[in-house]
């Protein structure tokens, strides 16, 4: 396939490519700064508001692998982060389906439940968090993920479209992984809006491929997550402790990830192949006494 690929410079858009052009397909790149990789059949340099850009960077494409967005909250203006990453993704979204192009993947995120990035503390309603639980959003990140995925919905129901948007926790490999892993060790209450999740962004890149070759039909929007949390710390205990009373509908064995992937592995036939767990388990296996109770 000839893949057009946004936000093709950035940390999981690298990957991504990477893992297309690896697998036989080609690869058109968009991003706001220049994607220096001869690899790339053709780059277009800008910003995805800009709707002439889009659609000259869609021609010829068979497919669209939608990464190009603000990817955080962190900014001094919500209102403007929140309608950059709506129209980037309308502008996207619905110029795939004007182009008659059969299949998007678009990247969304876990945040859009709202817990990851809440300004105010929550907890899930339940665990293990499937793709059927309710919006707690509160951030305008979180929020343009709801909208991403409602754009969505309304272009496959408007021009047919195959779509599937994957929800995406904490992505990294390499030192990026690492960063975040010492993090989680050092405070895991800091991180107890996250639920812990994680993924490899090889995986990452795995996943987008696949949702972008299985025969699949309508639009879907699926959870991908790591089979294990980014802490040492056991599963069940980091619940009781910084999430207590939340029900478990499924048994929290050991250091088993708190977000329900099984749609995305019937329908992908994908499950994550990359883990950072080695060795015994170390001291820090063991809850302290005191643990500082704490938010994103």
């Amino acid at each position: 396939m000839r893949v057009l690929v946004t936000g093709a410079a950035g940390h999981i858009g690298g990957c991504v490519v990477d893992d297309l052009l690896a697998h036989g397909h080609q690869v058109v790149a968009t991003d706001l700064v220049p994607v220096d990789d001869p690899r790339v059949e053709c780059v277009h340099t800008g910003d995805l508001q800009d709707v002439q850009l889009v659609r000259k960077a869609m021609d010829g494409a068979d497919a669209v692998v939608h990464l190009g967005a603000i990817p955080h909250p962190n900014s001094d203006d919500d209102g403007a982060l929140f309608a950059t990453n709506c129209l980037t993704a309308h502008r996207v979204l619905d110029e795939a389906g004007r182009h008659g192009i059969g299949r998007v993947v678009a990247a969304s995120s876990l945040s859009a439940v709202g817990l990851a990035w809440s300004p105010v503390p929550q907890s899930p309603r339940y665990v293990p968090l499937d793709e059927e639980h309710p919006t707690l959003v509160q951030d305008p990140y979180g929020l343009s993920k709801i909208v991403l995925e409602e754009i969505a919905r309304a272009t496959h129901r408007r021009y047919g479209t195959g779509i599937v948007c994957l929800r995406f926790p904490f992505t990294g490999t390499g030192e990026r992984l690492t960063r975040q892993l010492e993090a989680v060790r050092s405070d895991p209450a800091a991180h107890r809006m996250d639920l812990w999740g994680w993924l490899d962004t090889r995986d990452a890149a795995e996943a987008i491929r696949r949702a972008l070759e299985t025969e699949l039909r309508g639009c879907h929007v699926l959870n991908v997550a790591a089979s294990d949390t980014s802490s040492p710390l056991a599963t069940a205990a980091l619940m009781e402790q910084h999430h207590p009373g939340v029900p478990a509908f499924a048994e929290l064995a050991g250091h088993s990830s708190l977000f329900d992937t099984g749609a995305c592995a019937r329908l992908l036939g994908f499950t994550p192949r990359h883990g950072w767990r080695t060795g015994p388990p170390r001291p820090t296996e063991e809850i302290p006494e005191e643990t500082p109770q704490g938010e994103n």
